[in-house]
């Protein structure tokens, strides 16, 4: 949110977190784009948040699909948000292709987590670069899972995205442009866990939380829209965790 009229793009808004982001862009006054895979899904949730949306469909961690689909996003971007992603060991695909050895599955395992969460906000982030505006924002969305450990692929690849939004805070910076991580600890309400969510899961997780509750994805909404708006001008580089304390960033 850097004022009314302002054009954001948020990749991976469907559904869960990053609709909410987007919802919460629309509230403010601002124009966005949601990005995502699915066709269908996008129209409905473009269609539910109104005149201010729009959608373009295309997968973040193709690079023919990306260039092709500049075409269809704005000339000018005041505020991209990273959200594609999710733990492909937890959705099934590339893993489940019938790689002939273990080392071939693990190895398959890993590039879909690596190109789901990290390269996809690369090559996104990339395409639009001569587009952000300056004095703009780009905010990527990590995970807790990046600091506890015990999630594998997915973990480590959004420890790449933090890692990896450090060195873009440093070449956006001469442009007053802002890049920062917004990591969430659990989120319900979102097609994260899929179906292997069980109430004794759920139990643990939420027990974690020194607040006592779940978060929702409106919690991290919140999060993003601060630190995309001028208000949070002199914030990069940054992880703000939106966990209500199951894990305390220092």
């Amino acid at each position: 949110m850097r004022g009314a009229g302002t054009i954001h793009i948020v990749a991976g808004a469907g559904t869960g977190i990053g609709r909410a982001v987007a919802a919460a862009f629309v509230e403010a006054g601002d124009s966005v784009v949601i990005t995502g895979r699915r066709r269908n899904v996008l129209a409905a949730t473009a269609a539910d948040l109104g005149a201010r949306a729009r959608w373009a469909a295309f997968d973040a961690t193709d690079p023919a699909q990306v260039a092709a689909a500049l075409d269809e996003l704005p000339s000018t971007v005041d505020v991209l948000v990273n959200n594609a992603g999710g733990n492909t060991d937890l959705t099934g695909g590339p893993t489940d292709s019938g790689e002939p050895t273990e080392l071939a599955r693990l190895a398959a395992a890993w590039r879909a987590n690596l190109d789901a969460n990290v390269l996809s906000a690369v090559l996104v982030t990339d395409a639009l670069r001569p587009r952000l505006a300056p004095g703009g924002a780009v905010v990527n969305v990590s995970s807790i899972a990046a600091h506890r450990g015990g999630s594998g692929s997915y973990g480590a690849a959004k420890a790449a995205v933090e890692a990896w939004t450090l060195t873009l805070a440093q070449q956006l910076g001469p442009d007053r442009i802002t890049a920062n991580v917004v990591a969430p600890g659990y989120i319900a309400d979102t097609e994260f866990f899929r179906d292997r969510m069980t109430p004794q899961r759920e139990a643990s997780l939420i027990a974690q939380a020194t607040n006592g509750r779940a978060g929702v994805p409106g919690d991290v909404a919140a999060a993003v829209l601060f630190l995309a708006s001028p208000a949070a001008g002199h914030i990069t580089a940054q992880t703000i965790h939106v966990n209500g304390g199951a894990w305390a960033g220092r």
